[in-house]
């Protein structure tokens, strides 16, 4: 049997506690459309070979929802999910906006400004709370870090490979 590929699946939560005495678990959520995986039938916990059946999902305070997963009955068994990432499918996930992406289908493209100066790939994405940060890297050079922002980023082209940013004086500080 061949492990599953990373890239067929997103990331949406964390556990970070187990509630009740059922096995119910706080998650805490990172989703923009929490919405859409409580109508899902199945996460992925830890382990993206093995999916559990989504018994209830609802939210608790902000971005914090209580899961019920069918599989897992006891409070011991909850505990033992603390503090591991949870997934969908990626064939399961909310349609995109067009001007919408998937953070990790960032990583990898190629940054330009829109000189079409090469900047570098993008290699990481630093989510803040504030805007995420994208951590582009060229051989030899220092990292950038480039926010997220639309008087920076100017268009991001997923199909194309490329994410089109000011020039590189507004972004890199003297």
């Amino acid at each position: 049997m061949t492990a599953p590929n990373q890239d067929d699946f997103l990331l949406v939560g964390r556990i970070s506690a187990a509630f009740g005495v059922r096995g119910e678990l706080k998650i805490s959520m990172i989703s923009s459309h929490p919405e859409h995986i409580q109508k899902l039938k199945q996460l992925f916990v830890g382990d993206l070979s093995k999916p559990y059946t989504i018994g209830r999902l609802h939210q608790h305070k902000g971005s914090l929802y209580l899961l019920r997963l069918n599989e897992v009955d006891t409070r011991d068994a909850a505990e033992a999910m603390q503090g591991l990432e949870a997934y969908i499918h990626r064939s399961d996930a909310a349609p995109l906006a067009n001007d919408e992406y998937f953070l990790h289908d960032l990583v990898g493209l190629q940054v330009q400004t829109e000189a079409g100066e090469d900047i570098g790939r993008a290699v990481e994405i630093i989510e803040t709370g504030a805007n995420d940060v994208l951590v582009v890297r060229k051989l030899g050079q220092a990292d950038i870090l480039v926010p997220m922002v639309r008087t920076v980023v100017r268009s991001i082209d997923i199909a194309g490979g490329t994410i089109t940013v000011t020039s590189l004086a507004d972004i890199v500080p003297e």
